[in-house]
């Protein structure tokens, strides 16, 4: 695939991801929306999710929640990740989605993520988890 596809491709990501930023408050105890996910499966298709902040934990951040959508489909390959922080710039998975992306299985440590759009910048999963402790078990 050719630079300007990547770019473009990222960018779709990022727009898709920002799309669904809709921060509110659902209770006392639960804000949603402050962060807006998108993944680009091996399929081609594209799935988002929002963050869900909860007062005891028990929430999903959007990374997760796209995952989420995705399984929920029948797909299981990621091929990029897009996160986007309320003043729209790109966001890092936290540990927890890192992990829960490794788990997917075979090939999980090249998902790339996407760090900047402008410049484009990237890192794949293995280089945020290089030590991974499960990757005997595959």
């Amino acid at each position: 695939m050719n630079d300007f596809m990547q770019d473009k491709i990222w960018q779709i990501l990022y727009e898709k991801a920002k799309s669904v930023i809709n921060e509110r408050k659902i209770s006392p105890l639960m804000e949603v929306g402050s962060v807006g996910a998108a993944i680009l499966t091996d399929k081609g298709n594209i799935y988002t999710g929002i963050c869900i902040d909860t007062a005891c934990g028990m929430g999903m951040c959007a990374e997760r929640n796209a995952i989420a959508n995705m399984l929920t489909n029948g797909e299981n390959k990621i091929i990029k990740v897009a996160a986007v922080m309320p003043d729209g710039s790109s966001g890092t998975p936290c540990g927890v989605c890192r992990e829960f992306m490794m788990q997917l299985g075979e090939g999980s440590e090249d998902i790339e993520i996407l760090l900047s759009l402008e410049p484009l910048k990237t890192i794949r999963l293995k280089e945020q988890l290089p030590d991974w402790w499960g990757k005997n078990h595959e």
